[in-house]
């Protein structure tokens, strides 16, 4: 049974909660374990079959030009779906959708998971309804709108019930769904929501949805700590994360991921797992990792520490510096002998002075939200 052969990846969203990081890279092209999020998410749909990514993106195309070449060698061709004007959840892909005359993946840009693509195939064809939502199975379902099953049907849509109020329902929207071609085309022009709209309409309709519950991973990297313990997850071996495969591993540390040109002084200490981008330098008595990702060009100086960390490219992190636990951006510099930890999130370009001590601080210019 042969999968949607195209995906749509919704990624449009401003990315405030990762402020300053975000203010020149959009959320889902940050970098994580080794590639942009997004080069990552399309890979794994690339290895179940899929062969073209539709990316329904902002009013600023530019920042995600670098997609096309990255994922071209992989047999995946990229075309951008712009929103001059956000559109919500399903307005740009309605308006994206229009052209197509086959099932279609819809996914978002910021959710990591071990999705998979056959099964959900499976349950949309065995069920032979209009769409088919992924689900998730969670303990607390206050926060969520739960989707009330019937078999593998969805009868209705709860929004945030009391734990304990629907027994025996407590799965929700996962963020991935399988749609027929023209099941939005009768849907206006404009802004659109799947949750809000799309669904309960489809419902009402009578053209039916079919519920996919799924077990494993599923995690939304919209907040700091959250980018970071889905790297950890990755690093783990939870998701299967085509692009580590890049790399080499290092056959005298397991779960050690290098790139080419890198240079690491002998008594430099590598503690798995973690990983190690293109031409990365590594002074004398530094200690890198675990769970840390240092992007290309990266330089962690003599005595310096980096441990469950995210180090976008061409990072300087001065001698006896210690970071763990924080996200920096691109081009920044982390000054000699600091110390910062407990989520602490530095912008791009980012000049930290010697001696800086911060926790979960946002150094860079914006706070965030």
């Amino acid at each position: 049974m042969q999968v949607p052969t195209t995906a749509m990846i919704v990624a449009g969203g401003r990315g405030t909660r990762l402020l300053p990081l975000t203010r020149r890279t959009p959320k889902p092209m940050l970098p994580f374990c080794g590639a942009p999020m997004l080069a990552g998410l399309a890979r794994r749909l690339g290895d179940a079959g899929v062969r073209r990514v539709l990316l329904v993106v902002g009013a600023d195309t530019a920042p995600f030009a670098a997609l096309a070449p990255m994922l071209a060698p992989h047999g995946i061709t990229v075309d951008i779906v712009a929103e001059p004007t956000p559109l919500d959840t399903a307005g740009g892909v309605r308006l994206a959708s229009l052209e197509l005359d086959a099932p279609y993946l819809v996914l978002n840009g910021d959710v990591l998971s071990d999705l998979d693509v056959a099964a959900l195939t499976v349950a949309h064809v065995e069920g032979g309804l209009a769409a088919t939502i992924a689900l998730t199975r969670v303990e607390d379902t206050s926060t969520f709108g739960v989707c009330v099953l019937d078999g593998s049907r969805i009868t209705t849509f709860v929004e945030k019930p009391a734990p304990g109020t629907l027994p025996g329902q407590d799965a929700v929207n996962a963020g991935a769904y399988l749609l027929e071609p023209g099941v939005l085309a009768g849907f206006p022009a404009g802004p659109l929501s799947f949750e809000r709209t799309v669904f309960p309409q489809l419902l009402d309709a009578g053209l039916g949805i079919t519920g996919h519950v799924t077990q494993g991973v599923w995690s939304d990297l919209g907040t700091p700590e959250r980018l970071l313990d889905g790297q950890r997850l990755v690093l783990d071996g939870a998701v299967d994360w085509p692009v580590l495969g890049d790399l080499s591993p290092d056959p005298a540390r397991p779960e050690v991921w290098m790139g080419v040109g890198t240079r690491i002084a002998p008594d430099a200490a590598l503690r798995a797992p973690c990983v190690i981008g293109d031409g990365v330098v590594i002074e004398r008595g530094a200690v890198v990792g675990p769970y840390a990702v240092l992007s290309d060009g990266v330089r962690i100086g003599p005595g310096a520490r980096v441990v469950g960390s995210l180090l976008d490219h061409h990072v300087v992190l001065a001698a006896d510096a210690h970071v763990t636990d924080v996200l920096i951006g691109a081009g920044a510099r982390i000054g000699e002998g600091c110390e910062l930890g407990a989520l602490t999130v530095v912008g791009p370009g980012v000049v930290v002075p010697d001696g800086t001590t911060a926790s979960a601080a946002r150094l860079g210019g914006d706070d965030g939200a």
